[in-house]
């Protein structure tokens, strides 16, 4: 009697970029190591690559592999200790006619219009801010792993603010959010992320994972307001590592 050997799954296939300018640090030069997501795997491989520091862009999944710099450290907030700081709890007060709505991943004109909006008020000399609606379309849906969109809509119904999210094995990767640059006493982008905590804090979630945090770089020192924080590094996850700004 013969037996009939299960399917073999096949080997993922990463590949390192060649030198680019760093688009974080003047004068740096940053290269990535990187896999697609595609087939039946992509959520279990986007889930795994994940928890060791990799990030997802459309349906590539990647990590800094950088000459002489380690600037580029992954984190992730731990759910069931996370406690917001004064000014958090200021945010969570005046954003209390927002409404935050899960939405499936699918890009609509209304959410590019939104997009389009705050890559000209935020980043106007980069190659976002020239994305037309198609190009918009295939960030939302090229590489989905569990994703979907978490839309921030105020007391007229009115979009303010979007954030891509992965559902992983063990919490949530907010992938990329985008808000109403004018509203900035809201602070959208902050109020969506406690909101994704607490979503993950419901869903019973360890984890949201939040990217990369880069000491000297505007853009992304936020990350370090968001504690405890953990950082991965070469013995693993760990903290604390990261002193709040509060």
């Amino acid at each position: 009697m013969s037996v009939i050997q299960p399917p073999q799954r096949p080997l993922q296939q990463f590949f390192r970029s060649g030198p680019m300018p760093c688009p974080y640090l003047p004068g740096r030069v940053e290269r990535k190591l990187f896999t697609r997501l595609i087939g039946p795997y992509a959520t279990e491989v986007n889930s795994t690559l994940s928890r060791a520091g990799f990030r997802r862009s459309h349906d590539i999944v990647y990590r800094p592999v950088c000459p002489n710099c380690q600037a580029c450290v992954p984190v992730r907030v731990p759910v069931a200790e996370f406690v917001p700081t004064r000014s958090q709890r200021r945010v969570i007060r005046l954003n209390q006619d927002v409404r935050l709505i899960e939405r499936p991943a699918y890009a609509t004109s209304e959410q590019y219009r939104l997009f389009a909006q705050y890559q000209n008020s935020r980043h106007g000399e980069s190659d976002m801010a020239r994305m037309a609606m198609g190009d918009f379309a295939a960030m939302v849906d090229e590489g989905r792993a569990d994703t979907n969109l978490l839309e921030a809509r105020d007391s007229e119904n009115r979009l303010i603010g979007c954030m891509l999210t992965d559902r992983l094995g063990d919490g949530f990767s907010a992938v990329y959010s985008f808000y109403d640059a004018s509203q900035e006493r809201r602070s959208l982008g902050t109020h969506m992320i406690l909101g994704l905590i607490e979503r993950a804090r419901m869903a019973g979630m360890p984890h949201v994972y939040l990217g990369y945090w880069i000491a000297d770089s505007r853009k992304m020192a936020y990350k370090a307001r968001f504690h405890p924080l953990e950082a991965l590094g070469p013995d693993g996850w760990h903290r604390p590592v990261i002193a709040s700004e509060e």
